[in-house]
């Protein structure tokens, strides 16, 4: 089995970019996934705010071109980190270490108008509502 993430959602914040001693650059940002809804009208809508890691290249590229609220596509794969916090219980941190990263809309730029964010949120829209679900069979689970 392979460890593969692709998401496609909003960032929370501007990305924090961070430099290792070695010189790597490092960024981290949280990508906002809307889940499906089964009500028309929108008023149940639920995000999953989900932990991303960019190393190098991407890191600077992600740092730089982009800001807050764009829409930005990530694949990576799923790292559980655990560690024990200072009361001795067992803490779990999920994060995606991205491996490509594409700026599907960057309208968090500033010179990005309010019609142009209009247009990327009914684009958006209707691309996850014309994409078929996933469709996943017990046969295809590793346990």
């Amino acid at each position: 089995m392979i460890n593969r993430v692709v998401l496609v959602g909003r960032l929370t914040r501007d990305p924090e970019i961070k430099k290792t001693q070695s010189g790597l650059s490092v960024a981290d940002f949280t990508v906002a996934c809307d889940r499906r809804y089964s009500g028309g009208d929108g008023k149940d809508r639920k995000a999953d705010f989900i932990n991303c890691v960019a190393w190098r290249q991407s890191a600077d590229y992600i740092g730089q071109y982009a800001h807050k609220g764009a829409i930005v596509g990530v694949e990576g794969r799923l790292q559980i980190d655990n560690y024990e916090d200072k009361d001795g219980r067992r803490v779990y941190k999920t994060t995606i270490q991205c491996d490509n990263i594409k700026l599907i809309s960057g309208y968090g730029n500033q010179e990005h108008s309010a019609s142009q964010k209009a247009d990327s949120d009914t684009s958006f829209e209707a691309y996850m509502r014309d994409t078929p679900a996933l469709e996943i069979s017990s046969d295809d689970l590793p346990f």
